[in-house]
């Protein structure tokens, strides 16, 4: 995994164009949730989190565009806790692509 992606490069790859996998970065690593397209593409349920870095809103479980960032400061140790679960389903289900650089 030597590939490194800016969030202004993650962006690209919110699901908008079809002929583009789907990414969502969860604590610097960009997963390719494509398979998961239902979910993460235009008009899913998680649709807010493609081509994002979405720690903080998946620990908060939150879709409020304001929390879709990787800033963990001020959650508490559940929501931690629970975006430890979010990483861990992640891994199993969507392999890993590249890092976000400036996470």
């Amino acid at each position: 995994m030597a590939t490194e992606l800016t969030a202004a490069q993650l962006r690209a790859y919110d699901g908008t164009d079809p002929s583009k996998p789907i990414y969502v970065s969860i604590r610097g690593k960009v997963y390719d949730v494509t398979s998961g397209r239902g979910f993460y593409g235009p008009g899913g349920s998680y649709a807010v989190f493609a081509g994002r870095e979405a720690s903080r809103a998946l620990g908060k479980m939150s879709k409020d565009e304001a929390d879709v960032s990787g800033d963990l400061s001020g959650l508490t140790d559940k929501e931690l806790g629970v975006l430890a679960d979010w990483e861990t389903k992640f891994q199993a289900k969507y392999p890993v692509v590249a890092r976000l650089a400036d996470a």
